[in-house]
């Protein structure tokens, strides 16, 4: 008689490891056939853009990181932060992926269908089933939220409010007006940041939130990158984003303010605003790639792929660029942080 493998044996031979290392490096390109192949949690990484999720990441750990400076850490609310912000930033893509789906926006072999697999949009996944996993993932976030609420109190009840808003609205309408990257910089610094801060300690803290808004300028430069690659797609589809808006000489030079901007506000805060200490210096270690950064958005955006750029690297040009500058200023500016708790 022939034996019946369980359901979780067959999950575990089909886990595809490898694929997991890939999509949280890159946001890997993948046949259907490949497609079919793949474990659940591959498919996931790969449908929620997991490799950006080290932004979220780096957020938390400098809430974190300013609260043990403060003598006040517990591993519980952190957890709970880490896993929370990270489902909801792969939420918040995953309904982006969806609304511009919906409204035929990545229809006629768009942009966002060309970097990377877009589940819903290229027939990898079912509507009914990228709302499943939709709620699936928003239900994680929320129910950490919620957990924190209950630990820390009502303090964290505003920027879990704020929270929902972003991650529900990004795409429409505020992705369409030139709110989107303005939602990043808020986002990913004063209530990524000031939030852990606040779940950790109980208490706001406006100082911590303008150290959250210094960090967050990277994360705003990749989505200024993005947006700046897809103008010409955006423009024709009617997105108003940022650097449609601006126009594409301006939103480089804005990327380039900000890459600027990063290393000069952490020196006054260290020398001036006293708000950081002198580890927090160690960020300069990141100007070559701030200047490798700089280099590529001073000059018009190639309407080619350059020979020098890889495939994984095209046409998400610009910010794949200020990617990679932002993993090296960003593992700084945490490395910093680990360093301050020492003196």
């Amino acid at each position: 008689m022939a034996r019946t493998i369980p359901a979780y044996t067959i999950l575990i031979m089909n886990i595809n490891l490898n694929m997991w290392g890939k999509a949280l490096r890159i946001i890997p390109r993948v046949s259907r056939k490949e497609w079919d192949t793949l474990d659940p949690i591959a498919k996931w990484l790969i449908a929620t853009r997991s490799a950006v999720f080290l932004m979220t990441a780096f957020s938390v750990f400098v809430g974190a990181l300013l609260a043990a400076d403060n003598a006040n850490f517990s591993w519980t609310p952190f957890v709970l932060c880490l896993i929370g912000l990270v489902m909801a930033h792969a939420t918040n893509n995953l309904v982006n992926d969806y609304t511009d789906s919906v409204r035929g926006v990545d229809a006629d072999n768009y942009f966002r269908t060309i970097y990377g697999p877009q589940a819903m949009q290229d027939g990898l996944w079912s509507k009914k089933t990228m709302l499943m996993v939709i709620g699936v993932t928003g239900a994680i976030a929320l129910a950490c939220g919620i957990a924190l609420l209950f630990i820390t109190g009502s303090i964290l009840l505003w920027p879990l409010a704020a929270g929902v808003f972003f991650v529900l609205f990004y795409t429409w309408p505020l992705k369409l007006i030139g709110l989107g990257e303005p939602s990043v910089l808020l986002v990913w610094g004063p209530l990524m940041v000031g939030g852990t801060y606040a779940a950790l300690t109980g208490s706001w803290s406006w100082e911590v939130a303008a150290i959250g808004a210094v960090y967050a300028l990277g994360p705003t430069t990749v989505l200024f990158g993005k947006h700046t690659d897809k103008l010409i797609e955006d423009k024709k589809k009617g997105i108003h984003t940022l650097p449609v808006i601006l126009g594409e000489r301006n939103a480089r030079f804005s990327v380039i303010a900000m890459l600027i901007a990063q290393p000069l506000l952490v020196v006054y805060l260290v020398n001036y605003g006293q708000l950081l200490k002198w580890p927090m210096l160690i960020v300069i270690i990141g100007i070559p790639a701030i200047v490798t950064a700089i280099k590529v958005f001073s000059k018009t955006r190639p309407t080619k792929q350059p020979k020098d750029c890889p495939d994984e690297g095209w046409p998400t040009y610009l910010a794949g660029h200020a990617f990679k500058c932002n993993r090296v200023t960003g593992s700084l500016f945490v490395l910093g942080l680990i360093a301050s708790l020492f003196v």
